[in-house]
């Protein structure tokens, strides 16, 4: 008796190929921000090695580029609609403002160290804000607003 296993894939999705619970989005979208993150952190230490420039001079929000990738790919696995534009620009206002919020109030409060929070490290803070706050209000926004309109 043979039996074919199916394989198993991560995020689960559905038919249609959207994913399908909040925690596999949000576990996908964290760890691609921790990607990023050791990615920035290895070409700052490769930079700052080299001579290029003190480390810790990026971006960091640059850490958001693997979760937005995800989101996209989620995005488009919605039918056309307005469901899904409304949640993503009510994602996106509010996880942009959540996020420089958050990296505001990091340098506010490290305002008191010597050289205060380098960009990399307020900037990586306010991607991971915007990250949990966007996946948060993508994914039950879209499915509240499909459940309404469709």
């Amino acid at each position: 008796m043979s039996t074919e296993e199916q394989p198993r894939s991560f995020p689960r999705r559905d038919a249609e190929g959207r994913i399908l619970t909040l925690g596999d989005l949000l576990g996908v979208s964290l760890a691609g921000l921790v990607i990023g993150v050791l990615a920035l952190v290895l070409f700052e230490w490769a930079f700052a090695t080299m001579g290029a420039g003190g480390f810790g001079r990026t971006n960091g929000w640059l850490a958001v580029i693997l979760p937005l990738w995800l989101f996209w790919d989620d995005f488009r696995a919605w039918e056309f609609g307005a469901a899904r534009v409304l949640a993503a620009l009510a994602g996106i206002a509010v996880g942009v403002l959540a996020g420089l919020l958050a990296a505001g109030l990091a340098a506010g409060l490290a305002a008191g160290l010597a050289a205060g929070l380098p960009p990399l490290v307020s900037g990586a803070l306010a991607a991971a804000v915007f990250t949990v706050v966007y996946a948060v209000i993508w994914f039950h926004g879209v499915h509240w607003l499909a459940r309404r309109t469709g």
